[in-house]
């Protein structure tokens, strides 16, 4: 780097001198994402630079315009002309984008629906909300414009019922809680969020728990918010991870707990129900979904010989 940029911002830089056709905000993405390192660590697009500095960008290759069709099967538990609700399996996508051209969510319901609401673009029609790829659950989208900009408002205003089922490491201190903190990126993982930052975006997660295992518990988590990873970052956090989390788990003191996670392939997250206003009619709509095979799976493995009363330290 010339001694002349020394000083500049990172997002400045790199739109100035090496990506001329890309937007300060498309560079800033792409930092967010953990996607630039400044001497071999992740940077952050505010980091101002210094002449010895060695920056590198990884830039991925474009994704798709737009989604298209395909014939997924669905689980659907809902649908009319306005929306649809359906029980999204773990592993899939919810949109495409780069590395996930197809096979989401999105090129299914196209595949089923034929039209989806056009407010979310080309590649996230219908998409009001999302579920991480490893989590499984109830998740709506929307037919028609006037259903996705009602139920967007229902997020907005916390007015949507959301509850997941998790199994996460060791046990609480206590029978329920309520994690109220700050949501912001990583420091120094922008890829990942963390509650333990001095400022950001209000994370609001209450939990009870539902059963001891040995070597973890299921709890349920009731959304107040909606942040991205916010159930897998609160418990992380608190020093208990959702087993099987393959960004914020760590393993389990237990060693029988440790490797049926392991062997789980993905977080022990669910989205059990979800309930909302009909967007149009104003009725309204509750729906839940079973714990899936792999979780019940696993809750069967770690209940047996499990040791002392719900919510009781070991």
């Amino acid at each position: 780097m010339a001694q002349a940029e020394a000083g500049e911002r990172l997002d400045r830089f790199l739109v100035a001198r090496n990506l001329p056709l890309a937007s300060r905000s498309q560079v800033k993405r792409l930092v967010d994402q953990g996607l630039c390192q400044i001497n071999d660590e992740t940077a952050r697009p505010a980091k101002r630079l210094r002449a010895s500095d060695r920056v590198a960008l990884e830039v991925p290759p474009p994704g798709p315009d737009r989604a298209l069709p395909e014939a997924i099967e669905l689980t659907v538990l809902y649908e009319d002309d306005d929306l649809i609700v359906v029980d999204k399996p773990a592993g899939m996508v919810v949109h495409p984008a780069a590395g996930h051209s197809s096979g989401t969510l999105v090129n299914a319901l196209l595949g089923h629906c034929r039209a989806l609401s056009g407010v979310g673009g080309t590649l996230r029609p219908g998409i009001v909300h999302r579920l991480d790829r490893l989590t499984s659950g109830v998740l709506v989208a929307s037919k028609t414009d006037r259903a996705h900009l009602g139920l967007s408002d229902q997020f907005a205003r916390h007015s949507v019922e959301r509850c997941y089922l998790a199994v996460v490491a060791g046990r609480p201190c206590a029978d329920s809680g309520t994690f109220d903190t700050f949501h912001g990126r990583h420091p120094t993982d922008r890829k990942r969020f963390t509650s333990r930052c001095a400022q950001g975006r209000r994370a609001v997660t209450h939990w009870e728990v539902v059963q001891a295992l040995v070597g973890a518990t299921v709890v349920q988590a009731r959304l107040e918010t909606g942040r991205t990873h916010q159930v897998r970052v609160h418990f992380a956090d608190a020093g208990h991870p959702v087993l099987g989390d393959p960004m914020y788990g760590r393993p389990p003191a237990d060693l029988r707990a440790r490797a049926e996670g392991r062997q789980l392939g993905r977080q022990a997250l669910h989205a059990q129900v979800l309930g909302f206003d009909h967007p149009v009619t104003g009725q309204r709509l509750r729906y839940a979904s079973p714990l899936p095979a792999d979780i019940q799976r696993l809750v069967e493995c770690l209940q047996q010989d499990s040791r002392g009363p719900v919510g009781a330290d070991r």
